[in-house]
């Protein structure tokens, strides 16, 4: 009868050993374990592997992968699943309300079964936009011993005069053709070519900006995320990933809480600037600060894009692709490029247990074509800006990365959701000159938050990128471009003042100075504020009502828990 004293043997003892736990080993007996397994450490290999999204469907073959690595390192892997949304099908429709939703779902989903088995340590793998963060901040919730592992991106397709195409073509075909610029058979050519392999999507559009993140907050092994979906390296980097999760349960760390910091976290926020990253990061590293017991909101964010060099000429701002970023050394690439210009701290820790700048020795810097030294950047400041006013008392974000100018002023064009404005789109009943108000979308008020690649791509498409600005308190896909401005915050369900814009109220946006002021009076404002009638958040059952409820403002992540303190195990 298992009663081990292994140092390597934690949280599962509760399940394993003592008289009491017959019932238990049954059970365990009953899964094929044996008398030598039940003394091992059990650690939980976590996918969201799954058929309905190619970002998903690389990720089986990478988690059997990683229990080998467990296997080889003495534990006992033990693989479970769970869900991902994909944004790519659920785009410009009622679907996209359970995306942002989704993150919060996945990681409790993780934390729930990790709690109820008592695993010693988790590998989590995940491929598509939420899933990422969903799984950082599962395991920086739970700080076992953990480490993370993207699935990759895909390759992208070619037309047939050789040019490279990704979904963000086919996004903004639908612009290009419902402009006149490009037939439905040249559409529907793109539609075919854009997307050819498993993986996400190829730019520097949310998925891989996370999976950069999760590299430099020290949660993945260095030089892992850029490798592409259909690469076999991926295999080894999983097997990796199992042996280094053994590595650290035997060593008693680093766990999670000791790599997440506020250095830590400020290197993630250079990363993104650096590259033109998604600015879907802009919730997603608060909410995994909240984990680790951090404030770290809009505010702290701005500071560190502010000061940050735009380095890496990435799409979709940019010419390349990540599989172009992982020729020339990955991520490592672009953290040497900021090492060495003075703009990340070099001692915080990596997966490894060793500072990163000790890590980073070991890889490439900046080739100087895909990944620029600091001393000659692109543009002097990172690709997203903070914006704030009368309009966003907490914050607003635009991309700057690719903006042709950092000025816009405008009369407002005011929708209610997001469906009247992509009906205007659509018919291109628009001005140009416009800013375009997109309200109502924010995490309470959409509900969750819907991301508008679907339009901002149509308008970019119909060759109004510029011609136009799009503000929101919803949210915006990773690859969208354009004089696009969301995240407002508050957010008109919580009584922001996008609630009080009215049709042909002026709109003003400077990105250089980091402003967005509604040209009205404050008297005009107050006047309105008095007489405005709220309207009803939208009426929802199931996991819609329970994420109303629950989540909090757009500036602090959209988290629904109060978040990361000390807990007992388990």
């Amino acid at each position: 009868m298992p009663n081990s004293h292994s140092l390597h043997k934690h949280q599962s003892r509760i399940v394993t050993d003592g008289i009491t736990r017959v019932e238990q080993r049954a059970f365990l007996r009953a899964t094929g374990l044996g008398d030598e397994d039940l003394e091992k450490s059990f650690v939980g290999i976590v996918s969201t592997a799954g058929e309905n999204t190619p970002c998903s469907m690389s990720l089986a073959p990478q988690a059997d992968s990683a229990r080998l690595g467990v296997a080889e390192g003495g534990g006992v892997p033990i693989s479970f699943t769970t869900i991902s949304i994909s944004d790519g099908t659920t785009m410009g429709h009622a679907g996209m309300r359970m995306s942002l939703p989704s993150r919060e779902l996945i990681a409790d989903s993780v934390e729930m079964s990790a709690r109820a088995h008592a695993y010693d340590g988790l590998v989590t793998i995940a491929g598509c936009d939420k899933t990422l963060p969903a799984m950082m901040m599962a395991i920086v919730r739970l700080n076992l011993p953990s480490i993370f592992v993207f699935g990759g991106a895909m390759l992208p397709g070619y037309s047939a005069a050789g040019d490279e195409r990704t979904v963000l073509n086919a996004v903004e075909g639908i612009g290009q053709y419902q402009s006149g610029h490009i037939t439905l058979s040249e559409l529907d050519n793109i539609e075919r070519t854009c997307a050819v392999t498993v993986g996400a999507c190829p730019g520097q559009f949310s998925a891989n900006t996370m999976a950069m993140v999760a590299e430099t907050l020290g949660l993945s092994l260095l030089g892992s995320s850029s490798i592409p979906a259909v690469y076999s390296e991926r295999l080894v980097i999983g097997r990796k990933a199992g042996k280094r999760v053994m590595q650290i349960i035997n060593a008693g760390g680093p766990l999670p809480r000791e790599l997440i910091t506020r250095k830590s976290l400020e290197n993630a926020c250079a990363a993104v600037a650096a590259t033109g990253g998604s600015t879907n990061a802009v919730l997603h590293i608060p909410a995994i600060a909240h984990e680790a017991g951090i404030l770290f909101d809009f505010e702290d964010m701005a500071k560190v894009f502010q000061r940050t060099p735009l380095i890496a000429d990435l799409s979709p701002g940019g010419r390349f692709l990540v599989k172009d970023l992982n020729r020339i050394g990955g991520v490592p690439a672009v953290l040497n490029a900021l090492l060495q210009g003075g703009y990340l701290h070099d001692d915080t820790l990596t997966i490894t247990g060793r500072p990163l700048a000790e890590e980073l020795a070991q890889h490439a810097g900046p080739d100087g074509k895909i990944v620029h030294p600091c001393s000659a950047p692109l543009a002097a400041t990172g690709g997203l800006v903070m914006l704030r006013g009368n309009l966003c008392p907490n914050g607003a974000w635009i991309k700057t990365a690719g903006l042709k100018s950092l000025y816009f002023e405008g009369p407002a064009h005011v929708f209610e959701n997001e469906e009247e404005c992509a009906k205007a789109v659509a018919s291109q009943t628009y001005a140009p000159g416009s800013v375009l108000v997109v309200r109502n979308e924010g995490p309470k008020g959409g509900p969750g938050m819907r991301e508008m690649l679907a339009v901002t791509a149509a308008i970019y498409g119909q060759g109004m990128g510029e011609q136009v600005a799009l503000l929101t308190d919803g949210r915006f896909s990773g690859a969208t471009r354009g004089m696009c401005i969301g995240y407002a915050s508050p957010e008109a369900a919580m009584g922001g003042t996008i609630a009080l814009v009215q049709n042909g109220d002026i709109i003003r946006i400077n990105a250089a100075d980091g402003t967005l002021e509604l040209v009205v009076s404050e008297a005009e404002l107050q006047n309105r504020r008095s007489t405005f009638i709220k309207s009803d958040i939208r009426q929802n059952t199931g996991v819609l009502e329970k994420y109303v409820r629950l989540v909090g403002p757009t500036h602090l992540g959209a988290v629904t828990h109060t978040g990361g303190f000390k807990q007992e195990y388990p």
